[in-house]
């Protein structure tokens, strides 16, 4: 048996760490080696979840402030580089942000412990931030790092997920290795029912499961829901007028915006103030986290730590299990040479090992 070993940075509830360990080709196989988060509270669920039975290759902490060359040997790396900088919803400060940097510090263990290939991760809206420069700059850095970069737009809910989650995933192959990535085709998932209700009601969730808490909704919000349609949010439902939202400029469309219960769910995001949480189609509630959970394909024994707060941050921070696993499968299936359905890339960025 292949193992790989995987060191994770800004690693997150364990999204992708599920996946990676899950996934599973004759032959190869992902193991954990260690992790780092910021957050306290995601590396404790990290920990309970992939890891119990070794807390001590979880490190809690500033990876400015960690000496990264004293990590432990790995094969491979995953790292979904903070967002904040790069999502088209804020201010897409790219690089002249806090966190659009951040992304230096992969490519720093890149350098270091030379593992055979990566997974990076990001917003779609990368590729604008910085009128694109910053995505160039970032394929750039992972290039000459010595990797052979396969970057591509995932649209999840094509891939078996029930929610509408775009991102950015690059994969790097050491450039001395002879194996080419592919991207893994959806057409494999193209019938399974991808609605939100499907993935929130069958099967029903358990009673006592772990994260189900509701939140409480005031009465005008309660009120509000009212009038608003499966689909529909606060600005396109006719509201009376003492439930209307007294906004000016922009109108984020997931305002209050209620699911569609035949379609996959929006994006599942960390917010949840002045209505952007995630609103069920029929009763006039926020989802709970294990419904949010739900769409992002964890399954129910997968328990969240902390607050209600800092658990629907956990779950809006993550990459799909479900997703992450497919495509850690075509890499494990690139190693041993086992041929999958693929398609072309989506990013003509691509091209950038052929420059």
């Amino acid at each position: 048996m292949t193992e790989f070993r995987l060191g994770e940075l800004f690693c997150g509830p364990g999204g992708l760490a599920y996946g990676a360990t899950h996934a599973s080709v004759e032959g190869y196989k992902i193991v954990h080696a260690w992790a780092n988060d910021y957050d306290k509270d995601t590396c404790l669920t990290y920990t309970k979840n992939i890891c119990p039975e070794s807390p001590e290759t979880v490190i809690h902490g500033d990876v400015r402030k960690i000496d990264l060359s004293e990590l432990p040997p790995i094969d491979a790396l995953a790292f979904g580089f903070p967002c904040n900088d790069f999502s088209v919803v804020g201010e897409q400060k790219g690089f002249k942000g806090i966190y659009g940097p951040l992304y230096t510090y992969g490519v720093q263990v890149l350098k270091t412990h030379r593992p055979k290939w990566f997974l990076a991760e990001n917003v779609g809206g990368l590729r604008s931030a910085n009128e694109g420069n910053a995505f160039n700059q970032i394929l750039s850095d992972l290039k000459q790092s010595g990797y052979k970069i396969y970057p591509h737009l995932y649209c999840f809910e094509k891939y078996g997920v029930p929610q509408a989650r775009h991102r950015v995933i690059i994969i790097g192959i050491r450039e001395d290795l002879p194996y080419e990535f592919k991207i893994p085709s959806p057409n494999p998932y193209k019938n399974i029912n991808v609605s939100c209700r499907n993935a929130i009601e069958n099967p029903p969730i358990p009673r006592n499961a772990a994260n189900n808490e509701f939140t409480k909704q005031s009465a005008v919000v309660v009120e509000r829901l009212k009038y608003i349609a499966p689909g529909q949010n606060a600005f396109n439902a006719e509201l009376p007028p003492e439930l209307q939202l007294n906004v000016r400029g922009a109108k984020i469309s997931q305002i209050y915006k209620r699911l569609d219960p035949e379609k996959p769910a929006y994006t599942v995001t960390g917010s949840g103030g002045g209505g952007t949480h995630i609103y069920h189609w029929n009763e006039p509630r926020a989802l709970t986290n294990r419904e949010r959970a739900r769409l992002q394909t964890f399954p129910d024994s997968y328990v969240f730590e902390g607050s209600k707060e800092s658990v629907r941050k956990q779950i809006g921070m993550a990459v799909p299990c479900r997703g992450a696993q497919i495509i850690f499968e075509a890499v494990l299936k690139t190693f041993a040479g086992i041929p999958y359905e693929s398609v072309a890339p989506s990013l003509k960025e691509d091209n950038i090992n052929n420059d």
